[in-house]
């Protein structure tokens, strides 16, 4: 009953183009941003700060900008994980080789490295697609691995790989404890979540979706292919990009190159699969699934006390954890955000059956 529509009239096309044109999702939105920006920091235990909620919200970042490429413009990529890379690894030179380079700036730097290596590993999808196009996107991945580890300039002639920041500021404030870290990932994560609803809304997003659903068609009614593809793959690099950086300066604080390995890569994708392909919302919904449900299974023996072998929990995890996917790829191909969209639907007609 309380989500009705009832009495909620349009008068105007910009009123009928809101990004949530139901009232009580404008609400929803506004009160959990509340919460998120004004509750957490009071409540939250330290551990899920560093746990739970920072690798939340920078993968959620990183799954957003393959979601892009892969959910709204039907591109397969493989090569997350190198673009996470790129962007960690050009900012860290960014912020060492330049005297007072600026946090943001570093971090959007490596962004728009990570873009020009995306654009270029995209280059082949004028000409190929689906398995042979991942085929060339994994291989940005192998490449990216090995010149991080072998190249040394990459890591300012660290004799083991491994870099390092710290004393990580932004205009003068210091981002050191886990609260500043919380919230200084928060805000990219709404300014970038923001950018990507109006732009998959815009007619970018219309000319990614063509794509995805047809090409030759979409190139028939005057979509440019060349245009369409290498946008997605920048702004999706952009994105991936950022997030990488953040990853390496605000979680880790100190990485090597096996911190974006391939696995990163296919824990991305599974993110965008199991969240939902072509849904803003999907991002978060596949990456709260992915971080929440390894800690949950971890620590499902210790909390009803039963007696288990730590290397048994282990792959048990593993086993259970690669069940639920199998499971929501059978039972809703489209993910959990066509779940979410399936309930919202059902209470908007509740109680009556039609």
């Amino acid at each position: 009953m309380l989500y009705r529509e009832n009495g909620q009239f349009k008068t105007t096309y910009r009123a009928d183009q809101q990004v949530f044109p139901i009232a009580q999702d404008r609400i929803a939105i506004g009160l959990l941003l509340a919460f998120a920006i004004v509750v957490v920091p009071l409540v939250a235990p330290e551990y899920l700060f560093r746990a739970i909620l920072i690798p939340f919200l920078i993968l959620a970042l990183a799954a957003l900008g393959l979601n892009i490429l892969v959910g709204y413009c039907g591109q397969i990529s493989l090569g997350t994980g190198a673009f996470m890379a790129v962007g960690a690894y050009a900012a860290y030179n960014f912020q060492v080789r330049i005297e007072g380079m600026p946090l943001i700036a570093s971090l959007l730097l490596g962004g728009v490295c990570a873009t020009a290596v995306g654009v270029l590993f995209g280059i082949p999808s004028l000409r190929i697609k689906g398995l042979y196009l991942a085929v060339a996107t994994l291989a940005a991945q192998f490449f990216v691995d090995w010149a991080f580890l072998r190249v040394k300039w990459f890591t300012n002639e660290s004799s083991s790989g491994s870099v390092s920041v710290a004393g990580l500021k932004v205009f003068g404030l210091s981002i050191e404890s886990p609260v500043q870290k919380y919230l200084f990932c928060l805000a990219f994560l709404i300014v970038f979540g923001v950018i990507a609803k109006n732009l998959v809304r815009g007619h970018i997003g219309r000319e990614w979706m063509a794509i995805r659903d047809m090409d030759v068609a979409a190139e028939v009614i005057g979509i440019r292919p060349v245009y369409a593809k290498l946008s997605a793959f920048a702004v999706s690099s952009f994105m991936v990009g950022v997030a990488g950086a953040l990853w390496g300066f605000v979680h880790l604080g100190s990485w090597e190159p096996a911190a974006f390995s391939i696995d990163r890569s296919f824990q991305l994708l599974f993110m965008v699969i199991i969240g939902g392909l072509g849904s803003i919302m999907g991002s978060f919904f596949g990456a709260a699934f992915i971080v929440v449900l390894p800690i949950v299974l971890d620590n499902l023996p210790y909390w009803f006390d039963i007696p288990i072998d730590t290397a048994l929990a282990s792959h048990l995890t593993f086993m259970i954890f690669g069940s639920l996917i199998v499971f929501f790829l059978i039972v809703e191909p489209h993910g959990i955000a066509r779940l979410w969209s399936t309930g919202k639907e059902k209470l908007r007609l509740w109680p009556f059956p039609h």
